[in-house]
């Protein structure tokens, strides 16, 4: 979606409406979606100035393969947290189990 922004064929803030928010509401997915006071800290730190190939060596799905080996992207993701602590730092998977997912009236 970030390569679709720097082409012009979508706004950030519309990527941010459809892959955080709505998502959140339709689900109904308790205190995520959003950056808000009280809700867990859910954020991808994104580096728009190095661009990253997809390639077997940086893989980290359970399956091993992605649909996008081969692919270079014209950004790429410099870490990920959740519930405001560090998942994903700079080509590895940091330990610790993040909070499940709380659905609203499940």
């Amino acid at each position: 979606m970030l390569d679709c922004i720097k082409l012009g064929k979508i706004s950030i803030e519309r990527v941010v409406e459809k892959m955080c928010h709505n998502p959140a509401i339709l689900f109904r997915i308790k205190d995520r979606g959003f950056i808000r006071e009280g809700y867990y800290a859910d954020l991808v730190l994104v580096n728009p100035l190095v661009s990253r190939e997809v390639n077997s060596s940086n893989i980290l799905a359970k399956c091993g393969w992605s649909p996008f080996e081969n692919h270079t992207f014209s950004n790429s993701i410099q870490g990920t947290f959740l519930n405001g602590y560090p998942a994903y730092w700079n080509g590895k998977l940091q330990p610790g189990e993040p909070k499940r997912l709380e659905f609203e009236g499940i």
